[in-house]
C-alpha cells in the first residue's frame, strides 16, 4: 500500500508565501517523477511544477519565478516552496509520485488527496 500525504496548506494574504509537502510511504522499491498539480474551483487540475529523481525540474509559465520544487530522495519527499502568491493560485494542490513497489515494477501515479492554499487579496 502506498500513500502520499500533503501538508503546508492554508490562508495566506497575497504576496505571501507557502511551502507544501509531501511524503511517500509504503512498500517501495524506487520513487521516479514527483510533482505538483493544483485544481482551482470549476477548472481542471493542472500542472504546477515537476522534478524527476536526478533534479530536472519543470515549471508551468504560472509558476515561473515564484515557485521551486525540491525532492529528497532519502526521504521520498517533495517540496514546494510558492512565493509572491496571487488570489489566482487559491486551488486545491496535490502531490503526485511515480512509485515502483514489488507489484508494480514499472511504476504507477499515485496521488495525494490534496491540500488547500486559500490566497486572500
Amino acid at each position: 500500500q502506498v500513500q502520499l500525504v500533503e501538508s503546508g496548506g492554508g490562508l495566506v494574504q497575497a504576496g505571501g508565501s507557502l511551502r507544501l509537502s509531501c511524503v511517500v510511504s509504503g512498500s517501495i522499491l524506487s520513487v521516479g517523477d514527483m510533482g505538483w498539480y493544483r485544481q482551482a474551483s470549476g477548472k481542471q487540475r493542472e500542472l504546477v511544477a515537476r522534478v524527476t529523481r536526478g533534479g530536472t525540474t519543470n515549471y508551468a509559465d504560472s509558476a515561473k519565478g515564484r515557485v521551486t520544487i525540491s525532492r529528497e530522495n532519502a526521504k521520498n519527499t517533495v517540496s514546494l516552496q510558492m512565493n509572491s502568491l496571487k488570489p489566482e493560485d487559491t486551488a486545491v494542490y496535490y502531490c503526485n509520485a511515480l512509485v515502483v513497489t514489488t507489484s508494480n515494477i514499472y511504476g504507477v501515479n499515485y496521488w495525494g488527496k490534496g491540500t488547500l492554499v486559500t490566497v486572500s487579496s
